[in-house]
């Protein structure tokens, strides 16, 4: 399958689907462009209208209604598995954000049973390219959220759910003691996997739940303690869902769920990529469990805290004026363990370094032979750093001009978590940047 990208029009991209329903990753795409690179003259006819039409038309299938059907009833198979017991009602209001995301998110709530509690953000409701009520339509955006959370006020709603507008990601927010938070990319991922495994029909020590690299380390801390096999791949589903079958394969254990930070989720059952409709119908389920049991998602979210440690993270990006500049800023970095003769720096900010990834040079400190276990990229700029009780990943965009940094504190209180976070965040950007010397925006 191929499919329309929303990256920068100027990337003149596409994206590739293989027969694994997966994004292509190497050698595959090496392929491709290879391929493309080999036929830059179409064949002679290669270019034919006429198969679609009235002559040729039983040759093209249109497969839009065959596919929705397919999609819906892995949906619908996903949530049974989940219901709740009893009449719970769990009043929510709704945003597409402009996009495409409302059909898809009215038939899951038909498959709920929860239509008279969806209320939609009209204003928002119908596709709309000019996106007129938000700054920017993506859920993640200060902002953002704001016409919803007035909805839910006018109806005296506290859950505010969201799609971007091409509805492959999902957000959510409550109101709590008065005041509305935005519940992250990680809290959410950490709530389906809790929830997830709390529902799964499987031994918990055959299931595998993914993570990208630059997301919360508390999913390690729960696989760990509870006993589910945690994997951790490069950023992207493409590596997300291509790892998951990998491990289902092999037959040890089965991978049913991964996510990122970035507001994505996967659910295996469903598909192998982040979806944001398949989240919204698992989220709602979780509400009414949640409710059921007498608690919120900023109730749970401190249930799993107190049981796991709290996690805080502090992300962010610099802006670079080149490629070239990213590379000399990671290479500085890199430099920086010359003088005492090690492969990496020693301390940042005062804190001693005790681990250190570096996926484009191939270097890890924590396998036996150096070799990182993740896919090396030499082509990319992308380190992970650890020191205690906090882990860090730095890694240049691959579609914007910007070193993204994405910071993560362990400690026994919220309070100490985001501010050591914050720290070493300030320390990266300060101390490894060197916005002034680079010539670097910060954000």
């Amino acid at each position: 399958m191929i499919t329309a990208s929303h990256n920068p029009a100027r990337d003149n991209g596409y994206k590739v689907y293989w027969g694994n329903g997966c994004q292509i990753i190497p050698p595959v795409d090496a392929g491709i462009a290879a391929a493309i690179s080999e036929n830059l003259i179409p064949l002679e006819g290669a270019w034919d209208t006429t198969v679609s039409s009235k002559e040729y038309g039983h040759m093209v299938e249109k497969v839009k209604g065959r596919v929705e059907e397919a999609y819906f009833e892995k949906v619908k198979g996903l949530v049974d598995g989940m219901v709740v017991n009893g009449e719970e009602k769990v009043r929510v209001v709704y945003t597409p954000m402009h996009g495409v995301g409302l059909e898809a998110a009215r038939q899951v709530v038909r498959i709920l049973g929860t239509e008279e509690d969806f209320v939609v953000v009209e204003e928002q409701a119908r596709p709309d390219p000019d996106f007129p009520t938000v700054k920017f339509p993506n859920p993640e955006e200060k902002g953002a959220l704001d016409l919803a959370m007035a909805t839910a006020d006018k109806n005296g709603i506290t859950i505010v759910l969201a799609n971007d507008p091409d509805a492959d990601r999902f957000a959510a927010a409550e109101k709590v003691d008065g005041k509305w938070q935005i519940l992250t990319g990680n809290q959410l991922g950490v709530l389906f996997a809790s929830h997830m495994i709390s529902t799964s029909s499987l031994p918990t020590s055959k299931v595998a739940l993914l993570s990208s690299a630059v997301s919360t380390q508390m999913l390690s801390a729960m696989g760990q303690l509870d006993g589910f096999h945690h994997e951790e791949t490069l950023t992207g589903f493409k590596w997300l869902g291509n790892v998951a079958r990998q491990i289902t394969s092999k037959g040890t254990h089965e991978a049913i769920y991964a996510f990122e930070e970035a507001i994505g989720y996967m659910f295996s059952d469903v598909v192998h990529d982040k979806d944001g409709i398949a989240a919204l119908s698992v989220f709602i389920t979780m509400l009414k469990k949640w409710s059921s049991e007498g608690t919120t998602p900023a109730g749970k979210l401190q249930e799993l805290y107190q049981r796991y440690g709290y996690f805080e993270s502090y992300n962010g990006y610099v802006v670079s004026p080149s490629p070239d500049v990213t590379r000399q800023v990671f290479d500085g970095i890199r430099r920086l363990g010359d003088e005492g003769g090690r492969k990496f720096p020693e301390s940042l900010g005062g804190r001693e370094i005790s681990y250190w990834r570096d996926l484009t040079e191939g270097y890890d400190s924590a396998t036996s032979d150096g070799v990182p276990v993740l896919p090396v990229d030499r082509s990319s700029q992308m380190i992970t750093v650890g020191m205690d009780g906090v882990r860090f990943t730095i890694r240049g965009s691959g579609t914007e001009p910007k070193i993204k940094y994405y910071v993560e504190a362990k400690a026994s209180g919220k309070e100490e978590a985001a501010r050591t976070a914050k720290e070493v965040a300030d320390a990266i950007v300060r101390g490894w940047f060197k916005p002034e010397v680079h010539g670097l925006i910060v954000s």
